[in-house]
């Protein structure tokens, strides 16, 4: 038995360190580990307790197979890797030939976070056979990504450390205990030295039962809020004019939105108390420092990039910027010297290559006129059935007995069910990468901590097989993985200390400060926006999206209840969805004056549906979630429901107002005992 050091890859901004033991290659026990000080030896519990199942479960992969059933029935016999990639390069090439090569598209998400797994050799590949281009970001986190751009530009917020210095901290719809578990003991710490602590979130999450006020607003509404606070901070004198002279533009265009919202009509809109909105608005006047950390939940409807940068706006109005534990916790992902031209390779595009938005992929097979049509896809590091908006679209594209289906995982999920040929990826543990976070300021590196279970390959290396197949044969694609890390950071970055990223140690992280001090905005980093100021208005947002200003235009449908799917404390979107943990049907939680308007107790089912689809589900009746709102976590396989939809059926799939983005959270839907 041995302990080995590595790090969690899924889909989380923490990316903690972790302490793998093994006997016999097996994973035995996973725990935390201080090499990285930010997550400091703590861990969720999910990961401790599915990660060996996870890897060693029934549910692995282990050799390649070909489907010999029906489209979504999963049955597959197992074939040899020459055999699968011969069926790959025939059925790709004889694709390329009847439609071009955009005809093939990869669809892939944030399964791994590894910058390896996650996108390198295998973009070099696709970008080499000229397959159409799959934006991916407006799935989950573009939209406050791309706020944070047209306000900011590529600059970095404060680190989640910060938070310990703050006066008032606002966790504007971020679910910290579950999906950024570290930064809970820090605002936890700051509040046991007199700060303050909000929570604005449609329910009632763990950390708002500590909170000093938990603001339980109707979602989509966040922009009103922001706008009625930037008002009322303007009312009572609390803007930094100097700073916002010097350092602010576009003040005047967005005053005169926010100015339409007063204190008593955004309570209206909002539904939440008047004297909220004042308390929040005094306290964000006389507290300093003061954080807001703004999470994914906020973005998923279609205002959410203007509620995003509205919040964002709030502290450069009101001075907030310039000291430990002042400003924004975001942005974090801007602090690494990342090079993904140098790793991705997107000059071998072929020119005029179309772009594809991975929201619409389930309209797009099911589109006749698409021009080229798609008739081949790769799926990896994604479970689309499960998460995509409009589930049903999905599934009746991917059906499609014209349609070629690549799948690539560690587990059988539900998507690759429906695919034609399935190839096993290793896990993390069982591969080397290099992992820059989305919400910490710390650079990490793993090696691999067991050997390649069964037959199963890394995803650098079956893009590495599949571009031998296909008569790649530049240098680029037989790059070595330590090639690749070398490619994904700037190994010059001073903060490496000389060290190349493929030597990075496994034993600690590698803090990305500036000149050895934390990043703080104003203070040692500035804006990096066309104009060098933060940008209320904004030229970036108006040219890509038409979106200069933030605007709210109010979502009503036919349907009375709004139904929300946050993350679940039991998967990582859909990851462990198939295991034990993962098998139950998730509650829908209901207000009690909800179910007793349509005669529903505690604990019976209840089919939840409106045009799209219908869901079954148990009901729990409690007064953590507003009223008018349901909740259901998202994330579930099919094997927890009884007519194979899960909420991902019920989620519409138009756009937000900038990058294309989903909106799960504008789902309206009705309730009614099965």
């Amino acid at each position: 038995m041995s302990d080995h050091a590595s790090v969690c890859s899924l889909d989380c901004p923490d990316i903690c360190s972790l302490t793998v033991t093994v006997e016999h290659a097996k994973i035995v026990k996973i725990r935390g580990s201080r090499a990285n000080p930010y997550t400091a030896g703590v861990i969720c519990t999910k990961v401790a307790g599915s990660y060996p199942e996870w890897v060693h479960g029934p549910g692995r992969l282990q050799t390649p197979l070909r489907r010999v059933g029906a489209k979504g029935e999963g049955r597959f016999a197992p074939v040899s890797w020459d055999e699968a990639l011969d069926i790959i390069h025939e059925r790709v090439t004889s694709v390329i030939a009847a439609h071009g090569p955009q005809a093939v598209l990869p669809l892939n998400y944030a399964g791994p976070h590894g910058m390896l797994a996650y996108a390198s050799m295998d973009l070099r590949f696709f970008h080499k056979l000229g397959a159409s281009l799959l934006d991916r970001s407006p799935l989950c986190g573009g939209i406050r990504t791309q706020a944070w751009l047209g306000t900011f530009g590529t600059t970095p917020g404060i680190a989640p450390e910060q938070v310990r210095h703050s006066k008032l901290t606002i966790a504007w719809g971020n679910n910290v205990t579950w999906s950024n578990l570290h930064l809970t003991p820090i605002i936890n710490a700051a509040r046991r030295d007199g700060a303050k602590v909000v929570v604005v979130d449609p329910k009632r999450i763990k950390i708002a039962e500590q909170a000093d006020m938990h603001v339980a607003l109707k979602p989509g509404t966040d922009v009103v809020l922001a706008w009625a606070l930037a008002a009322e901070l303007e009312r009572r004198g609390a803007f930094d004019r100097a700073f916002i002279e010097q350092h602010v533009a576009g003040f005047e265009e967005f005053m005169a939105d926010a100015r339409r919202y007063s204190v008593a009509e955004a309570a209206r809109i909002c539904q939440v108390p008047e004297a909220q909105i004042r308390q929040l608005a005094e306290w964000y006047h006389t507290l300093s420092p003061a954080s807001i950390s703004v999470g994914n939940g906020l973005e998923r409807n279609q205002n959410g990039g203007s509620g995003i940068r509205a919040i964002f706006a709030l502290p450069a109005l009101a001075g907030k910027f310039g000291v430990p534990g002042g400003g924004l916790v975001n942005g974090a992902g801007f602090v690494f010297p990342k090079t993904p031209a140098k790793l991705q390779r997107p000059d071998l595009l072929p020119p005029g290559t179309r772009t594809l938005n991975i929201v619409d992929v389930g309209a797009h097979l099911l589109d006749p006129t698409l021009s080229p049509p798609i008739k081949a896809i790769f799926v990896y590091n994604h479970n689309p059935v499960v998460v995509h908006p409009d589930q049903n679209r999905m599934r009746r594209g991917r059906a499609r007995e014209d349609l070629f289906i690549v799948g690539c995982d560690v587990v059988m999920t539900d998507s690759l069910a429906y695919a034609d040929v399935v190839l096993p990826a290793s896990s993390h543990f069982e591969y080397d990468d290099i992992y820059a976070a989305y919400g910490t300021h710390w650079l990490q590196r793993a090696e691999r901590v067991i050997p390649p279970q069964g037959e199963a390959l890394p995803n650098v290396e079956i893009f590495r097989r599949l571009a031998a197949r296909f008569g790649f044969t530049d240098p680029i694609f037989t790059a070595s993985d330590a090639q690749l890390m070398d490619d994904a950071v700037d190994g010059s970055d001073p903060r490496l200390g000389g060290t190349q990223p493929s030597r990075l140690p496994t034993d600690r992280a590698t803090a990305m400060t500036v000149s050895g001090e934390p990043a703080i905005l104003f203070k040692n980093v500035f804006p990096k926006t066309a104009s060098g100021k933060v940008e209320l208005a904004s030229e970036y947002l108006d040219k890509k999206y038409g979106s200069r200003l933030p605007t709210y235009r109010a979502y009503e449908t036919k349907f009375p209840l709004i139904l929300i799917t946050p993350a679940s404390d039991e998967r990582i979107t859909s990851t462990f969805g198939g295991l034990k943990a993962g098998d139950v049907t998730p509650p829908l939680e209901m207000h009690p004056d909800d179910a007793r308007a349509r005669g529903l107790a505690d604990g019976v089912r209840v089919r939840v549906w409106n045009e799209l689809g219908e869901v079954h589900l148990p009901l729990r009746i409690t007064d953590e979630i507003r009223p008018g709102v349901i909740c259901s976590l998202k994330g579930a396989w099919m094997k927890t429901s009884d007519n194979g939809q899960t909420v991902s059926a019920l989620a519409p799939g138009h756009h937000a107002d900038i990058c294309g983005g989903a909106c799960y959270n504008d789902c309206r839907v009705e309730v009614a005992a099965l």
